[in-house]
């Protein structure tokens, strides 16, 4: 891999990733037993029925984990040549609205800022994430902070 001689080409401020991702009723239920996730609005269509929301929804950790599996894959790519590693340093999420089996969830971070950080020999990149069911409100909020470094051959 070829050596970075400026750090800044390892995160762009305005660099974004998307994508979009449809969970399945045994998507959401596995993903619940998985975490350890015994709430019946992910396992149980007949207590969902009776919830607030009608029917099974969508835990809001499995959403905030593909968010976060996103950034991991995609700031330790190497495929352009550069190889990177990444570190979550800090990751916020506010849930809106409620995500269902069978809908599209479309997904998106986007970096606003930008610095080098000696001490830990990276870029800090803040970044601004969401994801939508609707065109009009987004279901899950999202900020995080991570390190991207050059990665050590």
């Amino acid at each position: 891999m070829a050596a970075v001689e400026n750090d800044e080409q390892l995160v762009v401020v305005g660099e974004e990733i998307a994508r979009t991702v449809r969970y399945s009723t045994d998507d959401i239920a596995a993903f619940a037993r998985m975490s350890f996730d015994d709430n019946p609005l992910h396992l149980d269509a007949q207590a969902a029925q009776r919830g607030r929301f009608g029917r099974i929804i969508a835990s809001g950790q499995q959403t905030a984990a593909i968010l976060m599996g996103m950034l991991a894959s995609h700031f330790s790519r190497s495929g352009d040549g550069v190889a990177r590693q990444m570190l979550c340093l800090n990751m916020n999420f506010a849930f809106k609205a409620p995500v269902h089996a069978e809908q599209d969830v479309r997904l998106r971070w986007r970096v606003s800022t930008v610095a080098w950080n000696a001490s830990l020999n990276g870029m800090l990149a803040h970044l601004d994430g969401h994801a939508w069911v609707t065109a009009n409100s987004p279901a899950v909020v999202a900020r995080g902070t991570i390190l991207v470094s050059q990665a050590q051959p």
